[in-house]
């Protein structure tokens, strides 16, 4: 199984990650492999959701039907008056 050695911990975070993993009676590495978890299961849910919310928004944009006149050539024929 590899190991990861991770430096430069804050005393404050050893701390908090300590006392949860002695509050469910695991070992500190038991517990950071827990929260490792979580955090990217969280990270993936997210991602999954912000691309159903761009697709939706995508299905859902409007496009103007052909031979609509162009946007941009109304904006200066107006700025020309």
């Amino acid at each position: 199984m590899p190991v990861l050695q991770v430096e430069g911990v804050p005393e404050e975070l050893y701390e908090r990650i300590r006392r949860r993993a002695a509050a469910r009676n695991e070992e500190i590495a038991t517990e950071v492999v827990r929260l490792l978890e979580q955090a990217l299961a969280e990270d993936e849910e997210a991602r999954a959701a912000h691309a159903a919310a761009l697709a939706d928004l995508r299905e859902r944009r409007w496009t103007p039907p052909a031979g609509s006149p162009d946007g941009v050539a109304l904006l200066r024929e107006d700025r020309d008056r």
